[in-house]
């Protein structure tokens, strides 16, 4: 990402590693292109009173109308065969002992015994971590910001070496998965012309979760900062954005 600017809100973003702040007007500038970034909705959490549509890929999918997400998405050789292998059989196995709906107890079993080891292999950095390069991170950047305020409220986000991690409010009627599609779609479209390469950029699922609460919300945003660092990544080897109060 050549500049970028945000005017408006307070929106924060570590640029290749380097924190900047801005408050004038709603305006981010990533190499030339502008974007509007409308003023923050405050984030609407799982209701448990209220159905939840759920779908199923590769993963299951849980979504309800305008709630707050928790999204991962991943370059497709960010993981060896051989672990994806054997962690998609164990999680299979472990899903058919545990049906949902689940207590919050065997949520958080499910979160360590899988999310924890999921996220510490994709820090390890496997495969080509093609996002390291600053032209195509700033593609992913220009996806991830280009339907805020019209099909979804962006509340932070961080592009790694080989996955992705966002968290952002639905906008009534706009389904999760075409969103996600429309990111991944766009944005392989003009990375693998970068690269001059052709076939899948993207895994083709993604793993979500809905936000049950305020707490959680915090929980994710912080876990969203400290990722980089976690990971060790040098400065020039992250992009990183956050909106601000």
């Amino acid at each position: 990402m050549r500049s970028i600017r945000h005017e408006g809100g307070t929106a924060r973003c570590r640029y290749r590693g380097r924190a900047i702040e801005n408050r004038p007007s709603l305006r981010l500038s990533t190499g030339g292109r502008f974007f509007a970034l409308r003023p923050s909705v405050p984030p609407e959490f799982l209701d448990p009173q209220l159905p939840v549509l759920k779908t199923h890929s590769r993963l299951p999918h849980w979504q309800q109308d305008g709630k707050t997400y928790f999204v991962t998405f991943r370059l497709a050789d960010a993981l060896p065969l051989f672990l994806l292998r054997d962690y998609q059989a164990e999680r299979k196995q472990w899903m058919a002992v545990h049906p949902e709906p689940w207590s919050v107890e065997v949520q958080r079993e499910c979160h360590e015994r899988f999310s924890v080891r999921m996220d510490r292999w994709l820090d390890e950095g496997h495969g080509e971590s093609l996002l390291k390069n600053p032209d195509a991170a700033e593609i992913v950047a220009e996806a991830l910001t280009y339907f805020d305020g019209s099909r979804c409220t962006q509340h932070a986000w961080v592009i790694m070496p080989n996955h992705v991690h966002a968290v952002f409010s639905l906008l009534e009627d706009w389904p999760l998965d075409s969103l996600l599609r429309s990111w991944k779609r766009t944005s392989a479209r003009r990375l693998n012309m970068i690269f001059g390469r052709e076939g899948a950029f993207w895994q083709k699922d993604y793993f979500d979760r809905m936000i049950r609460d305020a707490e959680h919300f915090e929980n994710v945003i912080g876990y969203i900062r400290r990722n980089p660092i976690k990971a060790r990544l040098r400065t020039g080897e992250f992009l990183f954005w956050e909106r601000g109060t």
